[in-house]
């Protein structure tokens, strides 16, 4: 089993909000309206772990291991809500989620083939970390600043934990799994070729409740999230670039074939499924 020693592991880089957050440092002066806004809309994304897990849980019945290990991952991704959610509770009050708005996105996602989600899963968390981490840079305000370079740490961790399981899969499934994780990496690597950034909160999975089926559209905002990258905090080609080289390094080592590009992940694709 891999739950109890990645539980050692987390466990032991856990932070604490009360004490790891410099609550005191905080300079109204550096915090503006549109940033305090943008912390808003993340808090409530972050909630949507709760129909992450739900779904989680349905779908790997058969896997105690893994769903054991998402009480680790729906613990640390409620808190980090739970954390910005405080930091507007303590220094902007009036722009702190309701709970309607929180629960606005919890709702059923579709069943799915549990290889494909763990690989969307892992790819979310490789550009989640990348964005917390250009985040902190555009932030000016200390403590937001300081809150998202622990949840892009997080969020790292997160992917590495995800990865022990794709390595198992392959281990124990094969072929199949690496289709599936080739598939999936593909798509989520394109973002270029889909005209948007993918990951799991943009993307649609409730056929009923189309078009309303992203957590994204489900946003007090549901155009927040390409202003946030593009206009404010500059997620440009160089950063994107940062994704697409994580989510190729891993694989390649994963599957132990040297892929430099999404076109050499596509070959390597269509041999899988030849």
């Amino acid at each position: 089993m891999l739950y109890p020693q990645l539980f050692a592991d987390l466990e032991k880089a856990r932070w604490n909000m009360a004490d790891d957050i410099p609550w005191d440092q905080f300079d109204a002066s550096l915090l503006t309206d549109d940033q305090a806004m943008t912390i808003k809309m993340n808090a409530i994304t972050e909630w949507s772990a709760l129909p992450a897990t739900e779904m989680f849980l349905r779908d790997n019945q058969d896997d105690s291991d893994f769903s054991a290990f998402m009480s680790i991952w729906f613990y640390e991704e409620q808190k980090h809500s739970l954390v910005m959610m405080e930091y507007l509770r303590r220094f902007r009050p009036e722009l702190c989620p309701t709970e309607e708005e929180l629960h606005a996105v919890r709702f059923e996602f579709d069943p799915a083939p549990p290889l494909e989600t763990l690989m969307l899963h892992f790819c979310g968390e490789v550009r989640l970390t990348q964005w917390y981490r250009r985040a902190s840079e555009w932030h000016t305000e200390p403590v937001i600043k300081q809150i998202y370079k622990v949840l892009s740490t997080d969020e790292a961790r997160h992917g590495g934990a995800y990865l022990k399981y794709m390595k198992r899969s392959i281990e124990r499934c094969g072929v199949e799994a690496k289709q599936a994780f080739a598939k999936i990496g593909f798509l989520m690597a394109s973002s270029a070729r889909s005209g948007k950034p993918l990951h799991p909160t943009n993307l649609h999975v409730n056929k009923e409740l189309y078009p309303n089926d992203t957590v994204q559209s489900r946003l007090p905002d549901p155009e927040w999230l390409e202003r946030w990258l593009d206009e404010q905090i500059q997620f440009g080609k160089e950063w994107e670039a940062r994704v697409v080289g994580g989510i190729l390094r891993n694989l390649s080592n994963l599957f132990e074939v040297p892929l430099e590009t999404t076109g050499d992940l596509n070959r390597y694709r269509k041999q899988l499924t030849a």
